[in-house]
Parts: structure tokens; C-alpha cells; sequence
């Protein structure tokens, strides 16, 4: 159990620093007025976490693996992509419409208790 905290641990780490430095290096290049930079970030980690998983099974790596670069590093690098996988494993099991209703009502209901914690507190 402590093992599988520190795969996790890890790869998470070493995944948000990841993500800094990534998400710093392109939205200084693009410096657009939507956050570039994070768009980056969430759509290789996607890709990636996508490569992993297709690899893993086809590979028959266990589950030390999986923690250690998708729970860990690509959980570190971006929850969006652990987001994409569990859109994924839904579509793969033919539940196309609780896919889009776990889709959208996670964009909604993210950016509606982002916007009223930060109401509330600001007071």
C-alpha cells in the first residue's frame, strides 16, 4: 500500500513540474488572452495518458506502471487527462450518453462551484 503512495507520489511531482514548466514556456510564447498555455498542457496530457494506457494494455504492464505514470505523472500534469480516460472507458462500453452527461455537467458544474466559492469568498 505505501509502495503504491509512493508511485504515486512520484510521478505526480515529477508531472506538476511537468506541467509548470510547460504551461509557463507556451503561454510566453503565445501570449494569447486565453490561458494558451494551459490548453497545451490538457491536450498532451490527453495524448499521452491516451499513448500510456494503449501501451500498458498491449504491453500486459502492471498496475505499479499505471500508477506511477497515469495516476502519477499525468494525474500530476493534468487531471483533465484522467477526465478524458474515464470519457473514454464510457464510450468504450457504449454509454454514449452518460459520456456526454459526465462531460458536461463536469465543465458546468466545475465552473459553477469555481465562480460561487469564489463569490462567496470574496464576501
Amino acid at each position: 500500500m505505501m509502495y503504491s503512495y509512493m508511485l504515486v507520489g512520484l510521478g505526480g511531482g515529477i508531472g506538476a513540474m511537468g506541467r509548470y514548466v510547460l504551461q509557463q514556456a507556451v503561454q510566453g510564447r503565445f501570449p494569447l488572452p486565453w490561458p494558451v498555455g494551459t490548453g497545451a498542457v490538457n491536450v498532451l496530457g490527453c495524448l499521452l495518458a491516451g499513448l500510456l494506457l494503449g501501451t500498458m494494455e498491449r504491453h500486459g504492464l502492471g498496475s505499479g506502471w499505471r500508477l506511477l505514470l497515469i495516476t502519477g505523472f499525468c494525474g500530476g500534469f493534468t487531471t483533465f487527462s484522467a477526465f478524458a480516460l474515464e470519457n473514454l472507458a464510457l464510450l468504450r462500453a457504449g454509454q454514449v450518453l452518460l459520456a456526454a452527461l459526465y462531460a458536461g455537467g463536469s465543465v458546468v458544474l466545475g465552473v459553477l462551484a469555481a465562480a460561487g466559492s469564489y463569490w462567496l469568498a470574496r464576501g
